[in-house]
C-alpha cells in the first residue's frame, strides 16, 4: 500500500510545480492582455494549485492525517486517489506543453 501513498505524494508534487509554470506564464498573459479568458485559465490554476498542497500538506506535514492516510486508508481508495492524481499529472503535463508551444 505505500506505493500508493508514495505515487499519489510524488504526483501531487509534480502538480504543484507544474500549476506553478502555468500560474506563471497565465498570469503574465493576464497582466500583458487583459482578456477574461487568461485571467480564467489563472484563477482555474490557482484552484487546483489550492487542492494539490492541500493534498501534499495532509500528505507530508499534517502528522494525524498522514499517518492515518499511510496506515489505514484501504488500499482500494488508495488507487483511486493515485490515480486521479496521475491523471491530473497527466493533464497539467499535457497543458504545460500547449502553454508554451
Amino acid at each position: 500500500m505505500s506505493l500508493w501513498f508514495d505515487v499519489a505524494r510524488v504526483a501531487a508534487g509534480v502538480n504543484v510545480l507544474l500549476l506553478l509554470a502555468l500560474i506563471a506564464v497565465w498570469g503574465r498573459n493576464y497582466l500583458e492582455f487583459r482578456t477574461k479568458h487568461t485571467l480564467g485559465l489563472a484563477v482555474f490554476a490557482l484552484l487546483l494549485l489550492a487542492e494539490n498542497a492541500l493534498s501534499l500538506y495532509i500528505y507530508l506535514v499534517d502528522p494525524m492525517l498522514s499517518g492515518w492516510f499511510a496506515t489505514d486508508v484501504p488500499a482500494i481508495a488508495w488507487r483511486a486517489m493515485m490515480a486521479l492524481h496521475v491523471l491530473e499529472t497527466a493533464a497539467l503535463a499535457f497543458l504545460v506543453w500547449i502553454t508554451w508551444d
